[in-house]
């Protein structure tokens, strides 16, 4: 089987989104830079991981650049996943190696079916000033991330600009304190569908929390999101809208509920392959 996760709100946390105090009993450093600790993961979460990254092919699916998630030690270090997806499925690691005919491939599609970044950007310019936008930056020549001051954006201006981009080839989602503008066709369903073309037969089980991971969810013979983030808000405004489970717990410890549901999902088709054979 193959097990394809979200990362940051899925299985980490930073010290802003993990509900609880940092000092709260059952955490684990996951991600530090500069002596400063960035993020934690649940030692229970840990525990699983670990256990099934030997039965099961993990891959860490993140909106992050490379160097983002390069400087999450945990896969440099306690976990050595033998794929990873980045800057939202626009470069795919193979044993720590970017896949250079992937990335060009998609580099090909993104000129072929979207505008420029930077006519894409053009669109929001007209609303987009100090008083709510933080920083800006261009992730690994692909797509943007805005850092946001979420309580002041002009949601409304901004959702009517993403009905605008998404016609010419561009998605927006709101993801905390962050808006990403990507190109449609760098998308994390496309990229974990290629790992899967290497592993034919292999079901999938996907976790993610945000809109940028429904595709990936979409794709999978099993799903489950945490109960925070877009995903779920969307559900909650339209419960008939997406069919996927959703953890009872909100915050890091959701991330327990959504690798014990990994390990049940495992046991429950290896059980179905030994009765078949």
């Amino acid at each position: 089987m193959i097990y394809a996760s979200d990362l940051d709100q899925t299985l980490i946390y930073s010290i802003r989104s993990m509900g609880v105090p940092a000092e709260s009993t059952g955490l684990v450093i996951a991600e530090q830079a500069e002596g400063k600790v960035l993020s934690y993961i649940s030692n229970e979460a840990l525990t699983l991981l670990r256990t099934l990254s030997n039965d099961m092919i993990f891959v860490p699916v993140t909106t992050r650049t490379i160097k983002q998630y390069m400087r999450i030690h945990l896969f440099q270090g306690a976990l050595h996943p033998a794929y990873a997806i980045t800057s939202n499925g626009g470069n795919i690691l193979v044993h720590g190696n970017v896949d250079e005919v992937w990335n060009r491939s998609i580099r090909k599609k993104v000129q072929q079916s979207a505008v420029s970044a930077e006519e894409a950007r053009q669109y929001f310019e007209p609303i987009m000033n100090e008083e709510w936008v933080v920083g800006e930056r261009f992730c690994d020549e692909l797509f943007y991330a805005f850092v946001i001051q979420r309580d002041r954006m002009p949601l409304e201006a901004v959702m009517e600009k993403a009905e605008q981009v998404r016609a010419l080839g561009w998605e927006v989602s709101i993801q905390g304190r962050k808006i990403y503008l990507v190109p449609s066709v760098v998308n994390k369903r496309d990229a974990i569908q290629h790992i899967r073309q290497m592993h034919v037969g292999e079901p999938l089980i996907a976790s993610g929390d945000s809109i940028l991971d429904k595709c990936l969810l979409d794709c999978a013979d099993y799903a489950i999101a945490p109960r925070h983030g877009e995903l779920y808000n969307e559900q909650q405004r339209n419960p008939a809208s997406m069919n996927y489970r959703f953890t009872k717990h909100s915050g890091v410890f959701a991330a327990d509920e959504i690798l014990n549901y990994v390990h049940a999902v495992y046991r429950e088709n290896r059980a179905m392959e030994e009765v078949s054979t």
